[in-house]
């Protein structure tokens, strides 16, 4: 499996936006297990750096101008099936995030991820354990999670604190560390008005988070 063996995640970004893309690079030369081996500015730079560099993760930008994206899934199958290819995108339509999967992406992460959780997003696209739009269908079922003001990976986290994890177990099923596990916890406590762990859980059992 890619990442297990003790090398780096090989992987190579497409992205028209300069600073989208030093963003995306910063994000993921942060963590260790990754390491970014090109960047495409264009769609016309993407396959022939694909071929050059061998990677083993495309992450994609899906909005990129002069490419169909669904398109390209089907090219980067027939071409390079053994590159894992993650789309980056801003639009959460379900039937769009079904066909990507259709077509052979592992993973569909929206834009609005906070970039701390972006390394570990791809990493369990890519093994294999994430097959969504990164934790769009979850929020947009609870209605009070959203009126919350809980993120994507806070609603993750809490729901994780819900089923009794620890933070250390939490870290290892969401791929990143207890640290960051505890900066979202600390988030999680501010925007619901709790003070710990256990009125964490009250509430999240009072609204149907488990």
């Amino acid at each position: 499996m890619i990442g297990v063996s003790g090398g780096a995640v090989e992987i190579v970004i497409a992205d028209d936006h300069p600073l989208v893309l030093a963003g995306l690079r910063s994000a993921l030369e942060q963590d260790m297990g990754f390491a970014v081996t090109g960047e495409a500015r264009t769609s016309a730079e993407v396959l022939p750096l694909i071929e050059r560099v061998k990677p083993d993760v495309l992450l994609l930008d899906r909005g990129m101008p002069a490419i169909d994206a669904l398109a390209f899934l089907d090219r980067m199958a027939a071409g390079y099936p053994n590159v894992k290819v993650v789309l980056l995108s801003d639009e959460d339509d379900p039937e769009l995030v079904q066909a990507a999967f259709s077509r052979g992406a592992v993973g569909y992460i929206l834009k609005r991820i906070d970039p701390i959780d972006l390394p570990s997003a791809i990493r369990q696209a890519v093994q294999g354990t994430a097959y969504h739009a990164h934790g769009l269908p979850a929020i947009s079922q609870n209605s009070a999670a959203r009126a919350a003001g809980l993120t994507d990976r806070e609603l993750e986290v809490i729901t994780a604190v819900a089923r009794g994890l620890s933070n250390q177990a939490i870290g290892k099923e969401l791929w990143v560390t207890e640290q960051t596990v505890k900066f979202h916890l600390t988030n999680v406590y501010r925007k619901l008005g709790v003070a710990n762990r256990i009125e964490a859980v009250r509430w999240a059992v009072a609204h149907g988070l488990v």
